[in-house]
């Protein structure tokens, strides 16, 4: 099984999420998004493998950028997605990926869908 987990080392939930992959045996392909930002159509893929609609849904709003942006303003996909691009801490974390479908590791144990019984 191969899994992609978009990964913040200094986010308790991510550890938390990497630590319970891990301890099932699997070695991840570890992407730390914020050294690596997202292309628009990577952005785009996740949210599809999410089953979200618009990309406010993947947003932190608490982050002060959230604010500072005004993003709760009326924003189209476009604008949103080039938020998330150019701030990658407004995506919330972590993303688990895997074939077709990706989950959100809030709570980490969101991701023992992916993992074996």
């Amino acid at each position: 099984m191969m899994l992609t987990i978009y990964h913040n080392p200094r986010c308790s939930k991510s550890r938390q999420t990497l630590a319970l992959i891990e301890g099932a045996g699997i070695s991840p392909e570890i992407v730390r998004y914020l050294d690596e930002p997202f292309s628009k159509p990577q952005l785009q893929d996740i949210l599809n493998k999410l089953g979200f609609e618009s990309p406010r849904e993947l947003m932190r709003k608490g982050e002060a950028i959230y604010k500072e942006l005004n993003l709760k303003n009326e924003m189209n996909t476009d604008e949103l997605l080039e938020a998330m691009m150019s701030h990658p801490k407004l995506i919330e974390r972590p993303i688990v990926v895997s074939g077709q479908t990706a989950i959100l590791g809030r709570p980490p144990e969101n991701v023992n869908e992916f993992l074996p019984k």
